[in-house]
């Protein structure tokens, strides 16, 4: 029932309160080659750690707190930096999603946010089963591949 909530009812209010949203995501790559990816209770797939920008919150800000509390990722914010801004204009005309790269970090053990099912660092070249499409052309982005319009 709480995912049915979060999703429609919320998600929903959201769009219809605000003309524009925006997000972020944080993608981390570590020594190993391995990537942060998180699984949501409420979402199916595996997305890089992310969320939404809160009215009156920067973000910058936004970024770092969601890393922390999806991932346990303490970044500092001039170890994040702006790689990318797209859209997500599939079931709204006016989201945004700006992708930071963290260039380095330290890990806490979490108490991740409710909404989190699982997180942790997977090999580049074996993703886990159902890592969205979004999150391969990020990867396939920051590996120097073509920019797509899309989130």
């Amino acid at each position: 029932m709480l995912k049915f909530l979060r999703k429609t009812v919320i998600h929903n209010w959201f769009r219809l309160t605000r003309g524009a949203t925006l997000g972020v995501r944080i993608l981390a790559i570590d020594g190993q080659d391995r990537v942060c990816l998180v699984r949501h209770t409420y979402l199916p797939g595996w997305h890089l750690p992310g969320g939404g920008v809160e009215r009156g919150e920067h973000a910058l800000e936004a970024a770092m707190k969601e890393a922390q509390e999806e991932a346990g990722l303490i970044i500092l914010p001039d170890d994040l930096h702006l790689v990318s801004i797209h859209t997500n204009f599939a079931h709204f005309k006016g989201d945004h999603v700006l992708l930071y790269r963290a260039s380095a970090w330290t890990l806490e053990p979490t108490n991740r946010a409710h909404e989190i099912a699982e997180h942790g660092f997977f090999p580049l070249a074996d993703l886990p089963l159902g890592t969205t499409a979004s999150t391969h052309r990020r990867l396939a982005e920051a590996k120097g591949g073509a920019t797509l319009p899309t989130w």
